[in-house]
């Protein structure tokens, strides 16, 4: 079974978030110190984020425009409201896309 692009493109925007929110846990205070006490893992952390949160925000762009939704305001929701709104907006295309998935076909009978 084969991936439509749609489905490439909430995985890949689903990732980038991910790794956004990995990144973004790296400058909490449980790890923070950690982070912090180096500026080379302090800049490539920082790199990281703002890398993924870009490709997030791509994804989920080509996300809504492969589904033909409103390309500005998906985004434009998982920017103003980052992180949250990030979430919502992947979820809330993901049902989009379960409900616009055809059924398969049935087999055809056998005639005999």
């Amino acid at each position: 079974m084969t991936e439509s692009p749609a489905q490439r493109a909430l995985t890949a925007s689903t990732v980038s978030l991910a790794v956004a929110l990995a990144c973004l846990v790296m400058f909490l205070p449980p790890w923070a110190e950690h982070t912090l006490s180096s500026v080379l893992r302090t800049v490539a952390t920082a790199l990281v984020l703002a890398l993924s949160v870009l490709l997030h925000w791509v994804f989920l762009g080509i996300l809504a425009r492969r589904m033909e939704r409103s390309t500005g305001g998906w985004v434009g929701l998982s920017v103003l409201l980052f992180p949250i709104g990030s979430a919502a907006s992947l979820i809330l295309l993901s049902w989009l896309a379960h409900d616009n998935v055809a059924p398969p076909p049935s087999p055809a009978p056998h005639g005999g």
